[in-house]
């Protein structure tokens, strides 16, 4: 269900608060992905201000990039960081209206998928954290804006369902 490693932790979620993230639960079907991305955000904000961090912005040149990764990975049919033609999140940021000229950038990527009710907020995001490289994303103390996407669809060689949901979250700094 993870870009880098497939984890199977049932109790990850549990451990998870949901505070005031609506919609944590929620299993995305078209219309509500963009509630789904909004409480994606919204848990790893939880996180980070549990480990000492700033919360991460919501950037939408960082969620147009993290649109275009889901929905490339859905019509491409692959599940993967770097896209069949060779771009990695750093050359898909770097690229975007996000940057700007003269700017560092350093970027990061979580890309996770789940089907029925392991493709909610929730449960994508307690598995992040059960996973070293994504949780070490998450937990970057130098990223301060994010995007999140979330489409209501699988990339077909997953062979999990016609229902569930494929996420991308984009972390990035300017300097």
């Amino acid at each position: 269900m993870l870009a880098a490693a497939v984890l199977a932790c049932a109790c990850a979620p549990a451990a998870l608060a949901v505070g005031p993230c609506a919609g944590a639960g929620l299993r995305p079907a078209g219309a509500d992905a963009a509630a789904a991305a909004h409480s994606t955000l919204c848990l790893v904000n939880e996180i980070r201000a549990a480990h000492g961090l700033r919360p991460l912005r919501a950037n939408a040149q960082l969620a147009g990039v993290a649109r275009s990764q889901v929905r490339t990975m859905v019509q491409w049919d692959y599940f993967g960081d770097v896209r069949p033609t060779g771009q990695t999140p750093m050359s898909l940021i770097a690229t975007s209206p996000y940057r700007t000229p003269g700017a560092e950038l350093s970027v990061g990527q979580n890309i996770a998928w789940g089907s029925g009710v392991l493709s909610s907020p929730l449960h994508i995001v307690g598995e992040w954290m059960a996973s070293p490289a994504h949780r070490a994303i998450i937990l970057t103390a130098e990223f301060r804006d994010a995007g999140v996407a979330v489409k209501a669809a699988l990339p077909g060689i997953l062979r999990a369902g016609a229902h569930g949901a494929t996420y991308a979250m984009e972390f990035a700094v300017r300097r």
